[in-house]
């Protein structure tokens, strides 16, 4: 955590592939994400090859436009091979979630562009668990519902602290109370 947000580090804000343990991309701008994760799907359908792509969305993320246009995209190409999550917590980087986008029902939306979708607990592992081994014939949406700082009073659902660096007294706040 000491390093958060530095260049070099493997959490220097948007994650880089080659400097984050799993990170196969780096998306740093919003919208990629979805687009790049279609694109090798659908090269791993074409070599006949078994691999699965995941990916992640923001809910802040996916009013981006190229988010939609790859979604129409993997659902047209049938690509079962992938399976992607919103995180939904209703906040983004400076408002909620539904003051810039509006109420939407998601999973209606992305059912309606061809999506098998499930909604569920993004904090319950089984759910987790649950919803990735599910085998279906186009490509998958999980969308977790989840709090923004889950565990940490002062941080829960609080806007400023979505890419704010922690202090080392805060550190052992959050700490002491996820009891770690």
């Amino acid at each position: 955590m000491k390093t958060y947000k530095k260049l070099n580090s493997i959490l220097q804000g948007h994650p880089d592939r080659k400097k984050t343990p799993g990170v196969d991309m780096s998306t740093g701008s919003l919208g990629q994400g979805l687009s790049v994760a279609a694109g090798c799907a659908l090269a791993d359908k074409i070599k006949g090859s078994p691999y699965k792509t995941y990916v992640i969305l923001g809910d802040g993320e996916i009013q981006e436009g190229q988010v939609w246009e790859a979604a129409f995209f993997a659902s047209k190409q049938k690509l079962d091979n992938l399976c992607a999550f919103i995180d939904y917590n209703g906040l983004q980087l400076t408002s909620s979630v539904k003051d810039v986008f509006g109420k939407r029902d998601l999973a209606s939306i992305w059912r309606d562009l061809g999506w098998h979708c499930v909604e569920i607990d993004g904090h319950n592992f089984e759910e987790i668990d649950s919803a990735v081994q599910l085998q279906v014939t186009k490509p998958k949406m999980i969308i977790a519902h989840t709090i923004k700082g889950k565990g940490v009073s002062f941080m829960e659902n609080k806007i400023e602290w979505h890419s704010q660096k922690i202090s080392q007294q805060d550190f052992e706040r959050a700490m002491m109370e996820l009891g770690q």
